[in-house]
């Protein structure tokens, strides 16, 4: 039997706050990712490297544009492995495109879908932001227990195997 993802941290923060000031992405990011990282072989590098990805994620969450309800980003670790669900408001619509997304990513298709979307001008900055999560961070992505109006994805980051 496989070992169990142990929780690291729970951050909560109203969709309102976040989506008031493009810093709170970056901010929350850098705070959450050094809290994490203590342990880690090179805690510097880690904490880096997850910040970046972790603001990536903020940044998705922030395009929504929603102000109501909240945002909640939970931290896991297996071994190796970081696990965040991060869980925000979202629309249908929304909803829609990034299961079409997540779909590619599970099917194959990151790598393909990345270079079309970072040269295309029209393409929508959360598609470019999980398919490079992807593709430069080698992450499984999932979607998990959506309920109306919520997205939850599920983003496992073995960031110490990365080379660069």
């Amino acid at each position: 039997m496989a070992a169990a993802f142990e929780p690291l941290l729970e951050l909560e923060m109203e969709m309102a706050t976040l989506v008031a000031d493009w810093s709170h992405c970056d901010q929350c990011a850098a705070y959450v990712a050094h809290m994490v990282s203590h342990d880690r072989h090179d805690p510097i590098r880690h904490a880096n490297l997850l910040s970046a990805a972790l603001n990536e994620l903020f940044e998705m969450s922030f395009h929504t544009r929603e102000s109501d309800g909240a945002l909640t980003c939970r931290f896991y670790r297996n071994g190796s492995t970081e696990r965040i669900e991060l869980t925000f408001p979202c629309s249908a619509e929304q909803c829609n495109s990034y299961e079409a997304i997540v779909e590619r990513i599970g099917s194959g298709q990151a790598l393909a879908s990345y270079l079309d979307v970072i040269t295309d001008d029209a393409a929508h900055a959360e598609h470019a932001i999980l398919l490079g999560l992807a593709v430069n961070y080698d992450a499984n992505i999932a979607l998990s227990g959506q309920d109306t109006g919520l997205m939850t994805f599920v983003v496992d980051l073995a960031l110490e195997r990365l080379l660069n």
